[in-house]
């Protein structure tokens, strides 16, 4: 491609808009003389307008576009609603197949839910690759722009062809005073007041100030560009955990997805006192108002983890009373309260009796968390379980599931072995009762004692090694958007020309303001001037 040659001689990169050297504007600026100039970095080619040959080129291009880039963030914020409609696979709470619990669950939606890949939404490849995408598109975008606006603005010239100066969205041209070079010295002083930067070239000057907000955008991209790669750390296997574990009084149970185990010590809720109370809050006879949730909980390290095979070895590392916003924290991992489940089943106890006689033949108990594939009552009669519901319901069609592992409405179907029925008869046994196999009359049943409680705790278990990097993000984004909002980047330029004095004004935003300044300085110095401001161009980035 060959260079744009501009009247005073110097050769420009294909794609700019106004002259390096002296300002005038060239190439596609010249067509429409009375319009304003395109600030839009200075007037200077950027790459992706510069080259479209090669598929480096093309790419770049692509990923240089914001209108791309704004698209890529609609789709991803589209999925991301989509992808909250129903829970994601690693919060279901029953164990089964995803595409069995789905379709199950939520029907003809939730199966297509599941064949759209939707239940893996923000793991998926896809979603993944278009947050790279973007983070790409940020960086190239960035690149693309900041490049030439930084060389056009670190070789700012102080004297200009009128033309530049004629075509600034805020222009004027007045006959030059008498004593003019004294005049322009006191402007000079009332700008340095206003906190101007001043550049002189005889009687022409350059007034600046803010230069730095016009890197408010550029700061932005830095900062959102950190915060994604924060989020797409969590994707990195020891950066993120966000797990739930239920742990009953005295049990040891592993974390999930860590090499630690939590033991609960007791689980105790506190109640109001009716004395703590200021004045009568009207609670009915009998009720209470919870006042703490608090888990005594200890933390062991296992010392085998990693040793395939081998039994776990716990060494305390630390314990700390939970409560509600209180975590228990070790190095990176914090243990929240989050919920609990006071005199919650344990076990069942139960006695198996002869229906007939009401014999009772021998006690057994059954374990919710861990039940038994048999149960010897005595030494030819047994019973084997043969299905288990912790937290049993019927679906649609009748068929028996369980809504989750907690046994919070527990049901079994068992086989009962006898020496009068060595085939065994089946019967279901729910909560307190039980029922016999459709159209069978069995001739043993179940007598039911008072069931084992036990309070859970309900811990939330946090790991977050990224969350500094996103905090580090999100604070630089609100130093790029502070910068961007709070400061404009305002210039006047002063040039004589013969008997006419040019001035001009540009800035990033806010013109009225601008417009006000400039009057208020030739005010000052008692140079009457009335500025024009022209169009809607002069848009800078």
């Amino acid at each position: 491609m060959e260079d744009i040659k501009c009247q005073c001689g110097h050769a420009n990169p294909v794609g700019t808009y106004i002259c390096e050297a002296c300002g005038n504007p060239i190439g596609e600026a010249v067509k429409d003389k009375d319009a304003v100039l395109d600030m839009r970095y200075e007037g200077a080619a950027r790459r992706s307008q510069t080259y479209n040959k090669t598929i480096v080129d093309k790419i770049w291009n692509f990923f240089s576009s914001v209108k791309i880039a704004v698209y890529m963030i609609i789709v991803v914020l589209l999925a991301s609603i989509i992808g909250t409609v129903f829970p994601q696979e690693m919060y279901i709470p029953v164990p089964k197949p995803a595409n069995i619990y789905y379709s199950e669950t939520y029907g003809t939606i939730g199966e297509l839910y599941y064949l759209l890949g939707f239940h893996n939404m923000y793991t998926s490849w896809w979603y993944v690759s278009l947050l790279l995408m973007i983070g790409i598109s940020l960086i190239v975008c960035s690149i693309d722009r900041i490049i030439p606006l930084y060389k056009a603005l670190n070789k700012q010239r102080v004297k200009h062809n009128p033309n530049f100066l004629i075509r600034q969205k805020l222009a004027a041209q007045i006959e030059k005073p008498a004593q003019w070079n004294q005049t322009l010295d006191k402007i000079e002083e009332q700008l340095k007041k206003r906190r101007y930067s001043i550049k002189r070239e005889g009687d022409a000057l350059l007034a600046e100030k803010a230069r730095f907000s016009r890197w408010g955008p550029y700061v932005n991209h830095i900062g959102l560009i950190v915060f994604l790669i924060g989020v797409l750390l969590r994707l990195v296997p020891g950066f993120y955990l966000d797990q739930y574990v239920w742990v009953r009084d005295g049990e040891t149970k592993k974390v999930p997805d860590t090499h630690y185990y939590v033991k609960n010590d007791g689980f105790i809720i506190e109640y109001y006192a009716d004395h703590e109370f200021p004045q009568d809050i009207g609670l009915e006879e009998g009720a209470k108002v919870v006042k703490t949730y608090k888990t005594h909980a200890v933390l062991y390290e296992n010392l085998n983890h990693g040793l395939a095979g081998a039994e776990p070895k716990l060494e305390k590392v630390t314990e700390h009373e939970i409560l509600v916003n209180h975590p228990l924290k070790y190095e990176d991992l914090q243990l929240f309260q989050a919920g609990q489940k006071p005199n919650a089943l344990s076990a069942l106890n139960m006695a198996l009796m002869n229906e007939k006689t009401g014999e009772e033949l021998g006690k057994f108990k059954i374990d919710l968390y861990n039940p038994q594939p048999e149960y010897q009552i005595t030494a030819d009669t047994k019973i084997q379980i043969l299905e288990y519901f912790p937290d049993f319901e019927f679906t649609e069609d009748k068929k028996p599931i369980t809504k989750s592992t907690n046994p919070d409405n527990p049901a079994f179907i068992v086989n009962t072995i006898t020496p009068d029925n060595p085939e065994g008869e089946k019967s279901w046994i729910f909560l307190g009762s039980y029922l016999p196999a459709a159209g069978v009359d069995n001739l043993y049943g179940f007598k039911f004692s008072m069931p084992d409680l036990t309070n859970i705790t309900g811990l939330m278990v946090r790991k977050d090694k990224s969350l500094p990097l996103i905090y580090f993000g999100c604070f630089v984004t609100m130093i790029g958007l502070v910068m961007g909002f709070y400061w404009q980047h305002r210039r006047i330029w002063i040039q004589t020309e013969g008997n006419i004095v040019y001035l001009a004004g540009h800035t990033n935003k806010n013109w009225f303001s601008l417009k006000n300044e400039l009057k208020a300085v030739m005010d000052k110095v008692k140079v009457p001037v009335l500025l024009e401001e022209k169009g809607k161009g002069g848009k800078a980035s």
